[in-house]
């Protein structure tokens, strides 16, 4: 018996099942997350180095072959087939929720690129240019943004932000929504990726401030780069996602302009990716509540924060308007960090008051921060985001099947499933 091989497969076996089933509590979140995250989009991966491990196990040792060892193996395969599966979804999960708004999703039935998920880091793509290390406002490097474009940007072209995640306290504009930018600037627009001042030095609405700041650095800069500062979105993850919606929600909130209240900081669509949505546990969601009641809400609030008042204000969920922009919200429905419950509740407040279309697109066996590098599901997911994207662009986004054209009759999915 190989001990080493049996030990291989269960820690295989183990990482398989929490990223199908996720351990559930507090306590575990971070750990289960990260080991979900990496299993769940890294699955053929890892799927074919267990059939590799395997086989070379059976051909050393034959007959004698570890028969605990093999079981634990092939469960870890069916395992990290079933996430391989749970991924090919999000294609058509993705073109279900733009459905919704009347989005056609040209990336829906498109065979899978398996070249780019067989790459995940490789984010280089032919005549995109990065610019990198701006200074959008004084400070230091907290304050400074990347500037992706392509070397043939047309003129006025279209503009996206994105803010990183990273619990409002660590991340980096170097690290997060990476294949979306290089997506929508191999399209043509001009993409930023920012930095923000982080707690617990910075506490709130510092960092908001600081994304108002970057969003007017866009705008006074667009010439620069070919963009167009009529028309500029907001993206981001998690914290990012949490900041990209407070972005989008609070154009006329002039406070969280101190000094620059004559700025235009509102934006023409917005796409959070799994980010928090009530910071005052307005929802009751246990998890939501642990959150709100750690230790973390002090680090980013500060000690003398007014409580709810202070926590309400920073709520996205306390700051609907029927103004909002229109909106494409992404959540996964494994999420260790963020229940996606929280993002069910802000979609359905939303839509209850806002005057334009909002989105949802819930990913059956998605991890938090899944869109990070390149994978089965990431990739389809970010060519929804560019067919929704350019469909606001383009004045589509919201119009039936009939207005557009499309003749198409689906089926519209309840985002509280």
């Amino acid at each position: 018996m190989s001990h080493g091989f049996l030990v291989r497969q269960a820690v295989n076996a183990a990482l398989a099942a929490n990223a199908l089933r996720p351990v559930p509590g507090m306590p575990a979140s971070v750990a289960t997350f990260f080991a979900g995250w990496l299993t769940s989009e890294l699955a053929p991966q890892q799927l074919g180095a267990t059939l590799v491990d395997s086989a070379v196990h059976v051909a050393r040792h034959g007959a004698r072959a570890d028969r605990l060892g093999l079981a634990l193996a092939a469960a870890s395969a069916a395992g990290l087939t079933a996430n391989i599966v749970a991924s090919r979804r999000a294609g058509a999960e993705m073109a279900t929720a733009l459905a919704e708004v009347g989005v056609d999703d040209p990336g829906a039935g498109r065979p899978l690129d398996w070249r780019s998920a067989a790459r995940p880091f490789q984010m280089r793509r032919s005549g995109v240019r990065r610019v990198r290390n701006l200074e959008y406002a004084p400070g230091g490097k907290r304050f400074w943004v990347d500037v992706y474009h392509h070397r043939d940007t047309p003129a006025n072209a279209p503009m996206l932000l994105q803010i990183h995640g990273g619990g409002w306290v660590v991340g980096s504009k170097d690290h997060q929504g990476l294949p979306l930018m290089v997506e929508m600037a191999a399209r043509g627009w001009v993409c930023a990726a920012v930095n923000y001042p982080l707690s617990p030095r910075a506490k709130w609405p510092a960092h908001l401030i600081a994304i108002k700041r970057a969003v007017g650095w866009m705008r006074e800069n667009a010439a620069r780069f070919g963009g167009d500062p009529d028309f500029l979105a907001v993206t981001g993850g998690s914290a990012g996602g949490h900041l990209a919606a407070m972005i989008a929600l609070t154009a006329g909130d002039l406070t969280l302009q101190p000094g620059f209240e004559e700025v235009d900081t509102s934006v023409a669509a917005c796409v959070p990716f799994y980010g928090a949505y009530d910071f005052a546990a307005e929802t009751d969601i246990k998890a939501v509540r642990q959150r709100v009641e750690s230790g973390l809400s002090e680090m980013i609030f500060g000690p003398d924060a007014k409580i709810p008042d202070d926590y309400l204000a920073a709520s996205p969920l306390a700051r609907l308007t029927a103004d909002a922009p229109p909106f494409l919200v992404i959540h996964g429905t494994n999420d260790s960090l963020i229940p996606v419950a929280e993002a069910r509740v802000f979609v359905e407040r939303l839509r209850a008051v806002s005057a334009n279309p909002v989105a949802y697109a819930e990913l059956r066996g998605a991890q938090h921060a899944f869109d990070i590098f390149h994978s089965i599901r990431s990739d389809q997911v970010t060519l929804g985001v560019a067919a929704f994207l350019e469909a606001v662009r383009a004045g589509t986004v919201g119009r039936t099947s009939s207005e557009t054209g499309a003749g198409r009759d689906e089926p519209v999915s309840d985002p509280a499933r």
